[in-house]
């Protein structure tokens, strides 16, 4: 399996595809695997790279205090370490605020950006959603998380349809999951991260995308980045939910896939 060192951690990461690099930034379950279906639609144009963040998957699951500065520059590190001094980076959810951070504190590392179905720092509703899964998870373990976080990610009536496929697969990810103790420290940097003050400061050409029926990341959050980002394009998707990338991929990919495109050579 291809890991590779960052200095105090094992990074697993995959990559497919020729041209410009393409970093795919998956969300708080930080496993690569999540972009299967954008590294098939974009590794025709770009060399796509996907990994597993420190803390979740094949990468090591360090205890340490989780931070999303923390996880930037892990994915900093990852791109110094494959020779890519600068990439296109698709963030989806923590993904997202990972890709805030690195445009603000080093955007000479970037060609572009797309914040897909983040934040930009939280607000009520995120703190007593995180803080219920939190609780659900130190209290009642992974299988409970997983059966609870799903209600949130996905539309209902795809959780209605893919019913025992849902509990095969939270079968498996549960036997492999980190320490339940990693993934709380990775909830509670998640709600700490807050770059709404310098969001104004972005230059790299930004797109934010989301589903109208996200439930984790509601289409308000995209809304202030949209308003806040200089000259950022925006594009709300019909459905999907939270998990849109894999529930709808061909309005995703469009959208995501034309303004990658748009940027090539830039």
């Amino acid at each position: 399996m291809p890991t590779v060192s960052i200095g105090d951690a094992e990074i697993y990461y995959e990559e497919a595809g020729q041209g410009e690099p393409l970093m795919l930034v998956p969300g708080l379950s930080g496993q690569g695997s999540f972009w299967s279906q954008q590294v098939e639609a974009f590794k025709r144009d770009f060399r796509v790279i996907v990994h597993d963040h420190r803390g979740a998957g094949r990468s090591t699951h360090s205890a340490i205090k989780y931070s999303v500065e923390q996880m930037a520059d892990d994915t900093l590190r990852l791109m110094s370490a494959l020779g890519i001094e600068r990439a296109h980076l698709v963030g989806h959810s923590t993904g997202g605020a990972i890709g805030q951070v690195i445009a603000l504190d080093q955007p000479g590392r970037l060609r572009s950006l797309v914040l897909s179905a983040t934040w930009a720092g939280p607000d009520p509703y995120f703190r007593r959603l995180f803080e219920a899964r939190k609780d659900t998870l130190l209290t009642q373990g992974i299988e409970a998380y997983l059966r609870a976080s799903v209600l949130v990610l996905a539309p209902p009536e795809w959780v209605s349809r893919n019913d025992a496929a849902l509990a095969e697969l939270h079968r498996a990810q549960a036997a492999s999951w980190p320490p339940r103790e990693v993934v709380a420290s990775r909830i509670d940097a998640i709600v700490a991260f807050d770059r709404r003050r310098r969001l104004g400061e972005v230059r790299v050409p930004t797109l934010v995308v989301v589903a109208q029926d996200d439930m984790v990341t509601p289409k308000f959050y995209s809304d202030e980045l949209a308003k806040a980002i200089p000259g950022a394009s925006y594009v709300v998707l019909d459905g999907g939910g939270h998990f849109v990338p894999q529930i709808l991929p061909e309005p995703y990919n469009r959208a995501v896939g034309g303004f990658l495109r748009a940027q090539r050579g830039r």
